[in-house]
């Protein structure tokens, strides 16, 4: 598709001259074999993903802590383009791609047995590397609540609002957009809420399509407030939210261009691309586990047995939700029935280990005037109207078509081009009083009343282990706690990069915040290179169904 004239015009109005950045640094870092590797390190990690190499970076500022990181994926330097350059993750992604682990559910009984996709980064930076750049933050009340529910262990207060929010604070390098962003997309900010010198580069995008400047303003008039301050602590309402883009050159920022390539050479770092930690190798001849080696192989492609390497002090997981649990159970640590059935020899039974599984499940909502909406069907919430028909929401669907436009137009003009920024950053966070009006205070008692019903319940929560389920009842209670707050129960996502309806399309996605289905994930043989089953039991609470119902509807 071609770039229409009116959007040409656009782009020269509010393009910004940003000099050339100096990206000699990219590609220096030098990579280890299985060959190079020393006998052992201080600590290995294992997935070069978001943390990992945040971690990487930080233990290696000691020069006398020796670091290796073990990645499954490659380096992305083969596909920096599609990495770098932020509109690319949207209309060349790498999703679904050799970079993508490409997971699926297993079938979910509550969406006719579908098998559900979860991207998941498979190269160096994880999934910072390929995800669509969002930078948002939890609430104080989110934070401290994940804080309580830690209780006595050690480091519970470091994940309370104050220890992580000066944390977010230290890793980033905020820059305010230009006054004619700010204009055009009508942004909201707080500088004091941002940082200032972290590795992580924060900005908007430096071109917007003038469509973004109506979020705001009509998520207002239909009673979902503009946040002014949203990444100070009241992250709800209807912001334009930052991205993890770097305003120098116009180009992503994420772990890997953060946190490792800028690094001076590091002889104490090695980092392996290309092999998959397998299993933790421990010690019990003392009668306490402990970790001595990490074994890897190159894709499942050798044979038994399989290289290892030792470890002086601590293996580190940073595999991500669905990589971790599954190295602790080929390592034989989970619950006991479950490694028994996939073969697996028991060294510590940990029965939560994969339990409590939960996903923000998404869905797309295209306003067109054919659709069929809820308020139609339950008469309780008739008052309820998509935010789309608001008055102050002006319906410019060429507007859409002009994103893949921007997208080509980029291609052709080079780096270091503000055009090639462009992507979705309108975001709204509705609380359930938004989106059940006075049925809110009814809906939340009736939840608190069903817990203990819930708890024993094979399809609510499959585990029968009385620890896990005591787990389920505290995280059911502390996200029933939240309800009534003015935390945001659906996120609400403005795309103007078309869907699956057509490129000239925008739609409103909606995806559940707070769900109170759990499941499970657990591996089913000993082969480390079998996916594990996925189970996050969509909608096996009645309280999903009901929310996610009006995710694309407030009360009016």
């Amino acid at each position: 598709m071609f770039l229409p004239l009116a959007a040409a015009a656009l782009l020269s109005s509010t393009a910004l001259a940003i000099p050339v950045a100096d990206n000699s640094w990219r590609g220096r870092r030098d990579y280890v074999t299985y060959n190079q590797l020393q006998p052992s390190y201080d600590f290995v990690i294992a997935g070069g993903g978001l943390a990992g190499l945040v971690l990487a970076s930080r233990l290696t500022e000691d020069a006398n802590t020796s670091v290796l990181v073990i990645e499954a994926g490659e380096t992305g330097d083969d596909v920096r383009s599609r990495i770098d350059i932020p509109i690319e993750s949207y209309f060349n992604s790498l999703m679904h791609t050799q970079y993508d682990w490409q997971y699926l559910t297993s079938p979910q009984t509550n969406l006719n047995n579908r098998n559900v996709s979860w991207p998941r980064g498979k190269v160096l930076g994880g999934s910072s590397a390929i995800n669509a750049m969002y930078i948002v933050r939890p609430s104080a009340l989110e934070m401290d609540t994940f804080s309580k529910l830690l209780g006595s262990l050690d480091g519970a207060n470091a994940w309370g609002w104050d220890g992580m929010f000066a944390a977010m604070k230290q890793s980033e390098t905020f820059t305010p957009p230009s006054s004619d962003i700010q204009s055009q997309g009508n942004i909201l900010y707080n500088p004091e809420s941002h940082g200032t010198s972290g590795p992580l580069h924060t900005t908007y995008p430096g071109y917007l399509l003038p469509l973004v400047g109506s979020w705001v303003p009509t998520l207002n008039a239909a009673g979902i407030p503009a946040s002014s301050d949203a990444y100070g602590g009241s992250g709800w309402g209807a912001y334009v939210a930052t991205s993890a883009i770097n305003p120098t050159s116009w180009t992503r920022s994420y772990s890997k261009s953060a946190y490792i390539d800028p690094l001076p050479p590091r002889p104490n770092l090695h980092i392996m691309t290309n092999q998959t930690v397998t299993r933790v190798i421990f010690d019990n001849s003392s009668g306490t586990l402990r970790a001595t080696a990490v074994e890897y192989a190159n894709n499942g492609y050798q044979e038994k047995p399989w290289p290892t390497v030792a470890v002086n002090k601590e293996v580190i997981l940073a595999g991500g939700a669905v990589g971790s649990p599954s190295i602790l159970m080929q390592s034989g640590i989970g619950p006991s029935d479950k490694l028994q059935a996939a073969g697996v020899q028991l060294a510590y039974a940990l029965p939560g280990v994969g339990q409590h599984v939960q996903d923000h499940v998404m869905n797309l909502a295209l306003p067109t005037e054919h659709a069929n909406f809820v308020q139609n069907e339950r008469p309780d919430y008739r008052s309820a109207v998509p935010i789309w028909r608001c008055a102050y929401f002006p319906v410019l669907l060429a507007e859409t078509s002009y994103a893949e436009g921007v997208w080509m137009n980029a291609q052709a003009s080079g780096t270091n081009n503000p055009i090639q920024s462009l992507i979705n950053s309108a975001i709204a966070y509705a609380n359930i009083t938004d989106l059940l009006g006075d049925n809110a205070v009814a809906f939340h008692q009736q939840i608190i009343g069903n817990l203990s019903t819930h708890a024993s319940n094979p399809a609510m929560n499959p585990s029968t282990d009385p620890t896990v389920t005591k787990g389920y009842q505290a995280i059911y209670q502390a996200t029933a706690d939240m309800m009534l707050a003015q935390i945001g129960q659906v996120e609400l996502l403005l795309s103007l990069t078309g869907s699956d309806a057509g490129a000239d399309t925008f739609s409103i996605q909606t995806a559940l915040q707070h769900p109170f289905s759990m499941g499970e994930l657990y591996i089913t043989t000993p082969n480390p290179f079998d996916y594990p089953i996925i189970n996050p039991n969509y909608f096996s609470h009645e309280a999903g169904k009901s929310t996610f119902s009006y995710g694309g509807t407030v009360d009016s």
